[in-house]
């Protein structure tokens, strides 16, 4: 019998996602200020501030942002253990050719966020990375689907919902003061469902190997 000792590597993303949100947490701290609400406010809110805010050069209010280098790290490793992730997934699960079509959308949908450190255009990159992601999660839908993790499937037909109901509130500008918390509520709820799937993929790899 093979020890799970062997099988933790399955839970780097869930190790990444912590860390993130270590980081994240820590980078709102150093906020200078601003939101879309009020530019002269102080600090970073939660109801009013978008996780972008944290990677500008300064905040809202003009302030130089101290946070901009914990959050970008924060991406780097967030994206880094996703792409892991979506690597790692379609392999216990799928023929070649929907395996490669998983790892290859899912790894871009994780790497394109990487280009908000830059110049290029904020809705472009943020598009981009939505449509590989959709791509790689319809993939994996019907992987859950064909292995018959119901609720898993369920929950992933959640996130696809939140990330239309993102962009409709963002495009429409209707309830646009609430993207902020809706934006984060969505965030969560995805990162909690890749930590769900890690783990029941371990689960599943322990098993079989026993």
């Amino acid at each position: 019998m093979q020890s799970s000792k062997n099988y933790r590597f399955l839970l780097i993303p869930i190790f990444g996602a912590f860390i993130f949100i270590i980081l994240y947490v820590f980078a709102s701290f150093l906020y200078p200020g601003g939101c879309q609400v009020s530019k002269n406010s102080i600090g970073f809110s939660w109801t009013n501030n978008y996780w972008c805010n944290l990677l500008n050069e300064n905040g809202i209010n003009g302030q130089y942002n101290p946070a901009k280098p914990i959050a970008m790290l924060g991406m780097l490793v967030l994206s880094l253990t996703l792409s892991f992730f979506w690597i790692l997934f379609p392999i216990h699960f799928s023929t070649k050719r929907m395996a490669l079509t998983i790892q290859i959308s899912g790894t871009l949908a994780m790497i394109i966020p990487l280009f908000l450190f830059s110049n290029l255009n904020h809705d472009i990159v943020t598009n981009l990375a939505a449509i590989f992601g959709i791509i790689a999660s319809i993939g994996t839908f019907i992987v859950l689907y064909k292995a018959k993790w119901y609720w898993l499937f369920v929950f992933g037909l959640l996130n696809i919902l939140l990330v239309g109901l993102n962009n409709y509130v963002y495009h429409s500008k209707e309830l646009i003061v609430y993207l902020p918390v809706i934006q984060k509520i969505s965030f969560a709820i995805f990162l909690i469902w890749i930590c769900c799937l890690c783990i029941n993929i371990f689960i599943m790899a322990r098993k079989n190997s026993q």
